[in-house]
């Protein structure tokens, strides 16, 4: 009777073991362009430059290492957005196979559609500083041209920040950011120390960047990205407690203009506007509407 009590408690342990080894382990990946390695100019991020083709082809390598790297982990589902511009950078051909694509624009959550509570974790790849960054490559804020900066609750976020709340939304950790060097300090400043960072070259100035050997740039977002998800629960997710008061400071006074006759905006200066909201992403799809009518001011 014992020998058959202990059968079934080993029999238990292993069912056990097996289905904690098939659990869904979902990750999100975020890529934007400006912070992949090879990236120093707007001319290699613009679809209309001749440069255009070779960016496209290091944003896939980038993420492919990354993806690479998370299987390895054990991650059994991986999602990308592409996030730059368009939203239709990537091409479908030199992607990883194992991976989900998510291309195209617009999208309501942007950056981040696709993103939802059955994920474990999140990582941003090629990623880049906020608007107003010294020796950061491309440094803007979502519009180069409409936005000087954004706060939340009186803090100033990059992108990182503002996608990484989206994250948080959903509890799901930012385990992981690649891009210039100072973009990975405002990365660990903001989403935590814990994050792994990959950076794959170090600014110069808005224009330059001293670039690491690609394979060694590849190599570290692939040993990043296996880290990180080995850590994952070491790392919190990044939250914003409402009320959310947003601050949206643009480049000129004009385009203050259009968004300030929405009933919820308040104009509170020649170039800002403000807006409070309770739910995060109510406020963030408000944001983006927002930065559309400045833009097109």
């Amino acid at each position: 009777m014992k020998r058959m009590m202990m059968i079934l408690i080993i029999l238990m342990a292993f069912s056990i073991i097996q289905a904690s080894e098939k659990a869904p382990l979902k990750v999100f990946v975020s890529v934007d362009m400006e912070g992949i390695w090879g990236v120093v100019h707007s001319d290699q991020t613009s679809a209309d430059s001749r440069d255009y083709s070779y960016a496209r082809k290091w944003m896939a390598e980038d993420v492919n290492a990354v993806v690479e790297g998370l299987l390895e982990a054990g991650a059994t589902e991986v999602v990308v957005n592409d996030s730059h511009g368009s939203m239709r950078n990537i091409l479908p051909q030199d992607f990883h196979p194992k991976a989900s694509l998510i291309s195209g624009s617009p999208k309501p959550l942007s950056m981040m559609q696709g993103i939802d509570g059955s994920f474990a974790a999140c990582i941003f790849v090629g990623y880049h500083a906020k608007a107003g960054t010294t020796s950061s490559v491309l440094d803007h804020t979502i519009s180069g041209s409409a936005m000087k900066s954004i706060k939340i609750n009186g803090l100033e976020l990059p992108e990182l920040g503002i996608n990484g709340a989206i994250a948080g939304y959903f509890k799901v950790p930012v385990i992981m950011l690649s891009g210039d060097a100072e973009t990975c300090r405002q990365a660990k400043t903001i989403l935590g120390s814990e994050i792994v960072t990959a950076d794959v070259k170090e600014g110069l100035g808005r224009f330059a960047a001293r670039l690491l050997p690609a394979d060694e740039a590849r190599r570290r977002l692939k040993e990043g990205a296996k880290q990180a998800l080995l850590k994952r629960d070491k790392i919190a997710p990044f939250m914003l407690n409402p009320p959310l008061n947003f601050e949206l400071e643009f480049q000129t006074s004009a385009q203050a203009e259009m968004p300030a006759l929405l009933p919820q905006v308040k104009r509170t200066g020649p170039r800002t506007v403000t807006f409070t909201a309770n739910d995060y992403l109510e406020g963030f799809k408000l944001m983006r509407a927002i930065i559309a009518l400045a833009s097109a001011t």
